[in-house]
């Protein structure tokens, strides 16, 4: 789980397949979910992605 300054609590997700990796955060007070696919080689920047397809969702809610 993490907290961010702007959304709170996110639970963030990773799963693994193969050379891709697929990584879901979940907005805790809302339930609203933002999903990234990306290279298995660069997990933070797929959680980065992940995070801010969030953002973008609540923020157009």
């Amino acid at each position: 789980m993490a907290v961010t300054a702007d959304l709170g609590e996110v639970i963030v997700e990773s799963v693994r397949n193969g050379l891709y990796l697929k990584v879901t955060a979940v907005h805790v007070a809302t339930g609203t979910e933002a999903t990234a696919v990306g290279p298995a080689a660069e997990p933070k920047a797929v959680e980065r992605l992940a995070v801010a397809k969030l953002r973008r969702l609540i923020a157009t809610s």
